[in-house]
């Protein structure tokens, strides 16, 4: 029988929800992220839970996407044949990533990341989802897939948590951000000892808590809709668009055939630093 990729938990008033694959750094494959849907309805469900915490076992939060399913590798048949065809490839992304990212941001009660090591592209996508983000002095934030042809990810959150420019720069350079410089542009709220990251994510839950539940949702709502009148969902929904015709231009098709020639994902990641080293003509 294999574990969970998600485990569910609930202490007084508080839910936590944690992604159970450490051994590939939380990578988020068909299963953990279904799992993971199936956890908020449960805690949506549950009158007694107040706030939700997202979590990820083992030394990182998530390394985003589990690139072995996208080259086709490790992926139920139904998503895998999907996924071969430009129309399947939509409706996989949109139903699976968008969707269920969405469905968490506008999750009606309020929810915390708690966010250790890695939070990579798609899992630096899914802590954004969250109304707050506590983050380990461990924590470390990239998101490093222009270099594979990627338009980010679905959902392009760097210029609503970074701001404009800072956002231009991250995603371009694929650098890493530090926690330190992360609560400095406001990507987190607060920074913490890696050992006190779960107790002080209860802490913070603790106080949020006390707020009424339906105060604290109509609040959360009314936010988020100030969010949406600023463009929010309609730059991520332009966005999503652009990132689907991203993934059939003759650059990004030719690079997902190189990286299914790969045989281990070490190869896949050093292609990717390389980047794309063509040397334009003097």
């Amino acid at each position: 029988m294999t574990s969970p990729q998600v485990l569910y938990e609930t202490c007084a008033s508080v839910a936590t929800i944690t992604m159970n694959r450490p051994d590939v750094a939380n990578a988020q494959s068909s299963e953990l992220i279904d799992e993971l849907d199936a956890a908020f309805e449960r805690a949506d469900e549950d009158d007694g839970v107040r706030v939700v915490i997202l979590a990820g076992a083992g030394r990182h939060f998530s390394s985003g996407h589990d690139l072995k399913a996208l080259v086709g590798q490790a992926e139920p048949d139904y998503w895998r044949t999907l996924r071969e065809t430009p129309e399947g490839k939509f409706r996989h992304e949109k139903v699976m990533y968008y969707d269920r990212c969405t469905k968490i941001r506008n999750f009606r009660k309020p929810t915390i990341a708690a966010v250790q090591g890695s939070c990579i592209a798609a899992g630096l996508m899914l802590a954004c989802m969250c109304d707050l983000i506590v983050a380990a002095d461990n924590a470390v934030f990239s998101n490093p897939v222009l270099k594979m042809t990627g338009a980010g990810v679905e959902l392009l959150v760097e210029p609503w948590e970074l701001g404009i420019r800072k956002a231009k720069e991250f995603l371009l350079t694929g650098e890493t951000i530090d926690a330190q410089e992360a609560w400095r542009l406001g990507l987190v709220n607060k920074v913490v000892p890696a050992g006190q990251l779960m107790e002080r994510a209860r802490e913070l839950a603790g106080k949020v808590a006390l707020v009424p539940p339906i105060t604290a949702q109509i609040v959360k709502d009314s936010i988020n809709h100030t969010a949406d009148l600023m463009g929010q969902s309609s730059s991520w929904r332009y966005h999503f668009m652009a990132h689907q015709f991203t993934h059939n231009t003759a650059t990004a098709l030719a690079a997902l055939q190189e990286r299914k020639s790969r045989s281990t994902l070490k190869e896949v990641f050093a292609d990717r630093d390389r980047g794309d080293t063509i040397v334009p003509p003097h």
